[in-house]
């Protein structure tokens, strides 16, 4: 590990020799050393599954269960924090945390209101409403989303509510686990400000966690860069169906109409949507337009208000209740939040496995087959098929969901924001090997993304347009706008 500065001074956070070990006593990440003064803003990167999380956690004595701090120590204004119940009364007076996967840390029977006011208990009444809505209105949430609960919520908004909840009590360390994942550029905007705005503030120290580069160098004084294994570059794909080279419209919408979870406000109106055979389609658009309640819909994980969705030409139910094993395994769909999609029971193979089994028909031994070589396809370590979700970073729970996905062998993968919690060599590794499954199997894929990046690589762009709330076709993504 190594250091862009060094950093001496107090009062702050220091952490010296940091290391984390798995249950069987294997170290997977250390010694951290890294020092984050008041006033400043330092950011531990590295590659996904690097365990940059793992030691920052440990640091905190905040570490999931199966991992353990084996070493190191750690001072907050010169006093050393003890673990346990100290450092637990320590956390939650003095330290803002925003987790890597935010929308599994919302309460789901909290309001947006409630959840924010979590963050600054010593508040009360008008105080405490102006305080929360402040939050808000600093990471360009509107007001109406108060009564909201995570449910109905998109990723990107969901993300935010969790920041606002992390800073609204003011508090003199904040932690930031991947803050910009899953947001656009316009967003990432707010947080660089909101970081910029603590920087002025003498008794405040930020640590912040990321794989994103362009974000760290605005506004990082300091980084501390993780070390993990080599690169590992994504394999060629087990071998699947191949069919014929002639096109045709594989998956369709007609008039579709979306309103957010739980129905009420309408989110897209008179959808018309057709994807071609090994055609790659991405729907570019701001935090909470609708862009993942559409892949959701066409999934069939959420009811629309009107409409159909057609696969290979012919309509299909509109829930996945409705839809048989064929349809099951034509269309996959990998969201933007992989804790709740992954059974935390189920090791990393079985997951893989599963669908191999169950909707190609094969035997076990073919399916733990499948499941290996598709561990090596999005280029992750053969040892992790024995892990469970919780045991891993959420860069490498994003390539299992995708990998899962792909055991069915589908016909259309819809992802969604399938990038966002990768580094940039493991993005452009992931969807490399996306083009090859196009190019070898024909698979069609639709994209909802923010990241003009992985929207240029698409062979059309949609986007969501604010007015009329359909899909406009665009040659060159255009700038995005909030929606209000």
């Amino acid at each position: 590990m190594t250091a862009r500065s060094a950093v001496t001074a107090v009062p702050g956070l220091r952490v010296r020799g940091v290391e984390v070990a798995d249950a069987r006593g294997r170290r997977i990440v250390g010694p951290l050393d890294v020092d984050v003064p008041a006033g400043r803003v330092v950011a531990v990167v590295g590659e996904s599954g690097s365990g940059k999380t793992s030691a920052v956690l440990a640091a905190l004595d905040a570490l999931p269960p199966g991992l353990r701090r084996t070493g190191g120590t750690t001072l907050w204004n010169g006093n050393p924090v003890v673990p346990g119940r100290a450092a637990r009364r320590w956390r939650s007076t003095s330290v803002g945390l925003l987790g890597q996967d935010p929308a599994a840390d919302l309460h789901p029977l909290r309001t947006v209101a409630g959840l924010v006011a979590e963050g600054c208990p010593a508040l009360r009444g008008p105080a405490r409403d102006r305080a929360v809505a402040r939050a808000l209105d600093d990471l360009g949430l509107d007001p109406g989303l108060l009564r909201r609960r995570p449910h109905e919520l998109s990723g990107g908004q969901a993300q935010r509510v969790a920041l606002a909840r992390a800073v609204v009590g003011a508090p003199p360390l904040l932690v930031l686990d991947e803050p910009t994942s899953g947001l656009d550029t316009a967003t990432v905007a707010l947080v660089a400000a909101l970081l910029e705005r603590r920087r002025a503030d003498p008794g405040a120290a930020a640590l912040v966690v990321s794989h994103d580069r362009s974000f760290v160098e605005r506004i990082a004084d300091d980084v501390v860069v993780v070390g993990g294994r080599p690169a590992r570059r994504p394999a060629p794909l087990p071998a699947g169906r191949r069919t014929g080279s002639g096109r045709r419209v594989v998956l369709a919408a007609r008039d579709l109409a979306l309103s957010v979870p739980g129905g009420g406000r309408v989110l897209l109106d008179g959808v018309e949507l057709e994807v071609g055979r090994g055609e790659f389609v991405a729907v570019l658009g701001p935090s909470g337009c609708g862009k993942s309640t559409l892949l959701r819909a066409l999934a069939g994980l959420h009811r629309p208000r009107r409409g159909t969705v057609e696969v290979d030409g012919r309509p299909v139910p509109p829930t996945v209740e409705g839809r048989g094993r064929a349809l099951l395994r034509a269309v996959q769909f990998v969201g933007q939040d992989p804790v709740s999609a992954l059974n935390p029971a189920h090791r990393v193979g079985a997951a893989l496995a599963r669908p191999a089994r169950l909707l190609r028909g094969m035997s076990a031994a073919e399916a733990a087959a499948t499941a290996a070589d598709l561990l090596d396809a999005v280029g992750l370590a053969p040892e992790l098929a024995h892990r469970r979700p919780d045991r891993l970073s959420g860069g490498q729970r994003q390539r299992v969901a995708v990998a899962r996905a792909l055991a069915a062998d589908p016909d259309v993968l819809l992802a969604d924001e399938v990038t966002s919690a990768l580094d940039a060599e493991t993005a452009q590794g992931l969807l490399d090997l996306l083009d090859r499954l196009r190019a070898a199997r024909g698979t069609a894929l639709v994209v909802a993304t923010h990241d003009r990046a992985v929207a240029a690589r698409a062979d059309r762009v949609l986007v969501v347009d604010p007015e009329g709330r359909g899909l406009v076709p665009e040659g060159r993504p255009r700038p995005l706008r909030e929606p209000g």
